[in-house]
């Protein structure tokens, strides 16, 4: 029987708080909880007391991770959070626990809670941002399909062949594609200190839940768990100093995005969009949601713009220009056109994409404009927000 929501309230129940005798879960202290695959969730609703919390996530984690070596499993994941509850009076103390059974991932620390109604904590307006990381860019869109993970790997390996230092996040947490365009099939995850080290493939350091769960089992998580997914992947990965961190996101306007958000301090997003009016209209929630985050947008690139036959000639099969059209109205930068290319497909599956930038002129010339646009958008977000370049005399 795989581990699930009701083993976890059995190994709550296990901690009790040292006056009244009652545990966690008779106290009410439980807000929320999801358990699937091995990754487990929690919210817990208690006095606001940080060596408490510390005590107690720790009990905690303990707890469930002896519940789940008595079930003959090892979890993956727990990520905790904490609220403070406006009735709490009760300071809940953990009782000593057996030492756990080891498991991969270890939760670094608690960070937000998403909750629904909840305003999230506006961008670049005291989040936290991860160190020595310069500009984080989110690649997102409203809709799937558009080819955020083609423009996302691309922007990432054509800003390393400029000459920075890169990572690329694949934050798709159900539908991972790092693993296949990055060529990751046969790599090992390793950790180091209970940190996760990135690939370092084609000039960028990569991560990928993708490497972390079973490539062909598909992941049914409620909120609560892509949350945790995405919060693990960020904290726990051992990035380094880097100029971009590129973020390709899920499609759509949720609880990812949400949690990206809270938890990190974004230069700005980029928009992907296809030439399409249906296409277009999810573009233009995906770049408000951004906004209402605020999120600044980069700008919109306009993917599969064109195709480019065998014969060498460009042939508009989805209305070339409709992405750029759409950014015109919203009052955004047009970051540029990538066509639909066999090559580009084909360096695509084999996981390849530093071919893009070797081969013919007309897949390099499109892909390196746009980064080289998305360079200069990011320059002058930084700047607006004074984190640019600074200059000291000795």
């Amino acid at each position: 029987m795989a581990f699930s929501k009701e083993h976890v309230l059995e190994a709550l129940r296990t901690i009790r708080d040292a006056k009244s005798g009652r545990d966690l879960v008779e106290l009410d202290a439980v807000r929320k909880c999801a358990a699937c695959d091995g990754f487990v969730t929690l919210t817990l609703g208690v006095t606001d007391n940080s060596v408490l919390r510390q005590q107690l996530k720790e009990g905690v984690e303990n707890a469930l991770r002896r519940k789940a070596a008595d079930m003959g499993e090892a979890l993956k994941s727990i990520a905790i959070d904490f609220v403070t509850p406006a009735d709490a009076q009760q300071e809940i103390k953990p009782a000593t626990v057996q030492q756990p059974a080891n498991i991969p991932l270890k939760q670094a620390s608690s960070g937000p809670t998403v909750s629904q109604g909840a305003a999230p904590t506006p961008a670049g307006a005291g989040s936290a941002s991860l160190p020595g990381v310069k500009h984080i860019i989110a690649v997102g869109a409203g809709k799937g399909g558009v080819g955020k993970s083609t423009v996302s790997v691309n922007l990432a390996v054509g800003l390393a062949r400029q000459g920075h230092r890169v990572g690329l996040l694949d934050a798709d947490i159900y539908g991972p594609s790092l693993p296949t365009m990055l060529a990751l099939d046969n790599a090992e995850v390793t950790l180091r200190e209970n940190r996760l080290q990135p690939f370092y493939v084609h000039g960028v350091k990569a991560m990928t839940i993708g490497k972390l769960v079973d490539p062909e089992k598909p992941l049914i998580w409620r909120g609560p768990m892509a949350h945790g997914a995405f919060k693990q992947l960020v904290e726990q990965t051992e990035w380094g100093p880097l100029d971009y961190l590129i973020i390709d996101l899920p499609p759509g306007t949720g609880d990812v995005s949400l949690t990206m958000a809270q938890m990190m301090r974004l230069t700005g997003a980029v928009v992907v969009c296809t030439p399409q009016k249906v296409a277009q209209d999810d573009a233009v929630r995906a770049a408000k949601m951004f906004a209402q985050l605020n999120i600044h947008v980069l700008g919109v690139v306009e993917n599969m713009s064109y195709f480019i036959g065998d014969d060498g000639k460009e042939y508009d099969i989805f209305g070339r220009g409709g992405a750029e059209m759409m950014a015109q109205r919203l009052g955004l930068p047009f970051l540029g056109a990538v066509p639909i290319n066999m090559a580009l497909r084909e360096n695509s599956d084999k996981g390849n994409p530093t071919a893009n930038f070797t081969g013919t002129p007309k897949l390099s010339e499109p892909l390196m404009n746009t980064v080289r646009l998305v360079e200069t958008q990011a320059a002058l977000a930084a700047m607006r927000t004074g984190a640019g370049p600074q200059l000291v005399v000795t």
